[in-house]
C-alpha cells in the first residue's frame, strides 16, 4: 500500500439526500483509489447525544448509506466533527505513514471541513475532490471550496485527479 488514502466521510443513512448527487462519483473515487494502491477508509459520524435523532450508535441510520461500495474493513467511528479525534483512526493513519489524503464524503461545512482542515494543521497533505463533497447547504459549497483551499487544501475534480496520477 501507498502511503496514500482515500477517505469517505459520513456517507450514511441519516445524511442529507444530497448524498445521492455525488455517491456515483464517490464509487468511481473509491475505483481509482483501489486501482491506485491508496487506502481506502470510511469514516462514520456517531451522535452520542442522548436526545439525539441522528447518527444514534447501531441504528440503520448510522450505517453506511447502502450504494456506497466498501472495499476494505477499514470504517472508523468518531463522535466530534474531525475525523483525527477517533483514536483508532489517528492510530491506522500512524501505523501505515499515511501522509497524503483525497477527502470525499459530507457535509462540506462540518465533517470534511473540520477534518480537512485539521489533517492540513497535523502536516498531512489534503486534497478536497470537489465533485465528491456534499452538503445540507450547496448552496455553500463553493465558499467551503475556497476555504479549503485557504486553509492549504489541494480542490480537485476527480477527473483531475485521475489525470494527475496518470502524468
Amino acid at each position: 500500500m501507498k502511503n496514500k488514502a482515500l477517505v469517505v466521510i459520513d456517507l450514511q443513512n441519516d445524511i442529507t439526500k444530497n448524498y445521492k448527487m455525488i455517491i456515483g462519483q464517490v464509487n468511481e473515487a473509491i475505483d481509482w483509489a483501489v486501482a491506485n494502491e491508496m487506502h481506502i477508509i470510511y469514516i462514520r459520524h456517531c451522535n452520542l447525544f442522548e436526545k439525539t435523532r441522528t447518527f444514534k450508535p447501531e441504528t440503520k441510520g448510522a450505517e453506511l448509506v447502502p450504494e456506497l461500495k466498501v472495499v476494505t474493513d477499514h470504517v472508523f467511528e468518531k463522535s466530534k466533527a474531525s475525523a483525527l479525534t477517533s483514536e483508532a483512526f489517528a492510530e491506522f493513519v500512524k501505523k501505515n505513514r499515511i501522509a497524503e489524503f483525497y477527502i470525499t464524503g459530507a457535509d462540506a461545512t462540518a465533517c470534511v471541513k473540520s477534518t480537512s482542515y485539521n489533517l492540513v494543521k497535523a502536516g498531512y497533505k489534503v486534497h478536497v475532490i470537489s465533485d465528491c463533497v456534499t452538503s445540507y447547504d450547496l448552496k455553500k459549497m463553493d465558499e467551503m471550496f475556497r476555504y479549503y483551499a485557504d486553509k492549504g487544501c489541494e480542490v480537485l475534480t476527480l477527473e483531475e485527479c485521475i489525470k494527475e496520477k496518470e502524468a
